[in-house]
């Protein structure tokens, strides 16, 4: 069947020259991100110990998310991404929407994140203005992503490497400091600081409920394996991979550090708008460390923003390629990458630098700007879902007969329907959060006067001819099928 990603052989197309490595590493620096470092001081100050389990059980919802994601992916290997499958299986609208909101997601992400490396940046270098660090990183990060995509995976590969180093090395010396019977001003380094002071849920429910509402960033980004589908060398195998390490990954970067790091100080010396990672080694008597995983949340923000470059720039090229963005954003270079679409998103990173300034502090900043795209991404996520619900209807053939079913099926999808219902409420219980979430809507609102303009378009009116065909195509298979089964 032919599938709205097909395409003449003679256009110009991606490369697959992403291997493995780069695969494994760009999925770990994805389920990393910056707000793991910067926001988990945040988080520990609101829920307490219960945000132990505020990671577990996002990571455990996200996971599935993931696995609908990996089947609809390898059921026709024509998808770029998952706006591609979205198109084709909910409609060309779906597709519109899902590319448009992943890219101002990444946008908005990549924003955060040069405010981030401004942050520290002043941190490391107290007299440097904050313009600086984020227009010398954006300028890096085009350079290299200018070169070829096997210079990108090389770049996120020895970004994510660092970060599992530095959150290896953290377990390593916060278990050291609490079985040599470390002791600090705030009292021994112990497990029994997990529940000593005032238990698991010392802030009770809502204190746990607000742990939801920061963290759900933290995970941003755990779907890029995805974007990488057109460009990944074999990705019958190494999509599976990645995507099935997960759960070991959630463990021991999420719940393993924070465990670690609740164990040396108790949760009631965190705050937010300081990286506890940081505060940790400090504590341990290693000044120099502390500066080196200063380096280190730095160098996790540029990759961050190093995949919100690369990923927005693939996103605005399979828009272009249906049309749903100019033409212009569709050509690429003689190293196959999408130069246009790369500028586009560097030059509208610039304005993480102009809000720096607009805002009162580099924190509420972030905060602001985080809120926003944890929503948008919430959003991608459940079209995500809505597809995978398509597909197994519209496809049952094709899912029977899949190498890489998703768990649970239908039933886990509305369970995690359910879950982002219930963190888009957790984004009401605060002032901050629900003046941000109240500003969502305008994006949408924006998107739809675009499509309605967009879908008049004769070209558009031919590819929503097309899916309606297809769709009766698939209505009347089932019909067929059903008939079948009754004369049996």
């Amino acid at each position: 069947m032919k599938t709205q990603t097909d395409h003449p052989a003679q256009a110009p197309h991606l490369e697959r020259q992403l291997s493995n490595r780069h695969i494994q590493l760009i999925a770990i620096g994805g389920a990393i991100g910056t707000g793991l470092f910067m926001g988990s001081g945040k988080t520990i100050s609101a829920a307490g110990p219960s945000v132990i389990f505020v990671y577990a059980i996002i990571g455990f919802m996200l996971f599935f998310v993931m696995r609908a994601m990996g089947e609809l992916l390898l059921s026709n290997l024509n998808y770029k991404s998952f706006s591609d499958f979205a198109a084709d299986l909910l409609g060309p609208w779906a597709g519109f929407f899902t590319g448009w909101t992943y890219w101002f997601c990444w946008v908005i992400t990549g924003i955060a994140d040069v405010i981030a490396i401004a942050g520290y940046s002043k941190e490391l270098w107290p007299g440097l203005p904050l313009w600086i660090p984020g227009l010398v990183t954006i300028a890096i990060l085009l350079l290299l992503n200018l070169t070829t995509v096997r210079a990108f995976g090389e770049t996120e590969f020895w970004f994510a490497l660092i970060k599992i180093i530095a959150i290896a090395a953290l377990i390593v010396v916060g278990l050291f400091m609490i079985f040599s019977g470390f002791s600090s001003d705030a009292g021994p380094a112990s497990f029994s600081n997990l529940w000593s002071h005032g238990g698991f849920f010392p802030n009770e429910f809502m204190g746990f409920v607000a742990g939801f509402q920061i963290a759900v960033f933290a995970f941003v980004g755990i779907e890029l394996v995805g974007t990488t589908a057109a460009e990944a060398k074999d990705p019958e195998k190494n999509l599976p991979r990645a995507i099935n390490s997960i759960p070991i990954r959630v463990l021991l970067f999420y719940v393993g550090a924070l465990i670690i790091l609740m164990s040396v100080t108790p949760w009631t010396q965190f705050s937010a708008g300081h990286s506890p990672f940081i505060a940790m080694f400090s504590l341990a008597g290693l000044g120099a460390a502390a500066t080196v995983v200063n380096l280190v949340v730095l160098s996790s923000a540029m990759s961050s923003a190093n995949s919100g470059i690369y990923s927005t720039s693939r996103m605005v090229y399979g828009l272009a390629q249906e049309g749903d963005a100019p033409r212009m954003f569709g050509a690429l270079s003689g190293r196959k990458v999408p130069r246009n679409a790369l500028f586009l998103t560097c030059v509208l990173l610039l304005s993480g630098v102009v809000l720096m300034y607009a805002g009162q502090d580099i924190g509420k900043a972030f905060d602001m700007v985080t809120t926003v795209s944890a929503v948008c991404f919430v959003f991608v996520w459940s079209i995500i879902l809505a597809s995978y619900i398509a597909f197994r209807k519209r496809r049952p053939q094709l899912h029977d007969a899949s190498k890489f079913k998703m768990p649970g099926g239908i039933p886990m999808v509305w369970v995690v329907f359910g879950f982002f219902a219930f963190v888009i409420w957790t984004l009401t219980t605060q002032p901050d959060t629900l003046l941000a979430l109240l500003a969502t809507p305008v994006w949408f609102i924006l998107l739809g006067i675009a499509w309605y303009i967009l879908r008049r378009r004769p070209a558009h009116l031919a590819r929503y001819a097309t899916f309606q065909a297809e769709l009766a195509g698939d209505m009347e298979q089932d019909a067929a099928k059903d008939l079948e089964g009754l004369k049996q």
